[in-house]
């Protein structure tokens, strides 16, 4: 009979089996390990994209900063050129105001009616002066009221003096100044710019 020992056939099962098993772990292990590594690298580019869109985003907000202070110092800018112009127009205004009244005055003095005092004081205007007549000073009156300048005329003295032998009226005027409604300022509008 013959004798067959089947113990090292076994054992090289068990060996090529357990050589098997260590293999496939192995091979997991690695695949796993490639798996994660490409995970890693993945969300590692997500950042690096992330990073560099917020490192953009920051320059932009820097960007539209410096914008922004420019508009500002613009808006600044036009101010000041407004209040200047305000002012500009105010001195032109009162510039012209007195002599454009004195010519009016001049225009509506009738004949035989003297100016002898003109005086303002703010919108008050003290006028004064010699007529031969009482209808004269009336005359001047009215036409004083539909002027364009003077308003609320009012007689304050009427008297009756002799110079160099001749009988005049002597008379003073209280009036006041006609003001120009200012134009209706526009509310300004935030345009885009």
């Amino acid at each position: 009979m013959i004798k067959v020992n089947l113990l090292p056939v076994r054992a090289a099962k068990k060996k090529e089996t357990a050589v098997q098993q260590i293999t496939i772990f192995c091979v997991s292990l690695l695949l796993v390990a490639g798996v994660v590594t490409a995970m890693y690298l993945v969300k590692q580019m997500q950042i690096s994209s992330t990073k560099n869109d917020i490192s953009a985003s920051k320059n932009k907000i820097n960007e539209l900063k410096t914008k922004i202070g420019k508009l500002e110092e613009l808006k600044n800018l036009k101010e000041q050129v407004k209040k200047k112009l305000d002012v500009l127009a105010q001195l032109r205004k009162n510039k012209t105001g007195p002599a454009h009244r004195l010519a009016t005055l001049s225009d509506i003095t009738p004949d035989q009616l003297w100016l002898t005092g003109y005086s303002e004081n703010g919108n008050s205007i003290k006028i004064s002066g010699l007529s031969y007549t009482e209808d004269l000073i009336a005359t001047f009156m009215r036409s004083l009221e539909a002027s364009s300048d003077f308003m609320g005329v009012e007689l304050v003295v009427s008297e009756q003096i002799e110079s160099k032998g001749t009988k005049l009226k002597r008379f003073e005027l209280n009036c006041k100044l006609r003001t120009t409604p200012e134009p209706l300022k526009k509310p300004a509008t935030n345009a885009p710019t």
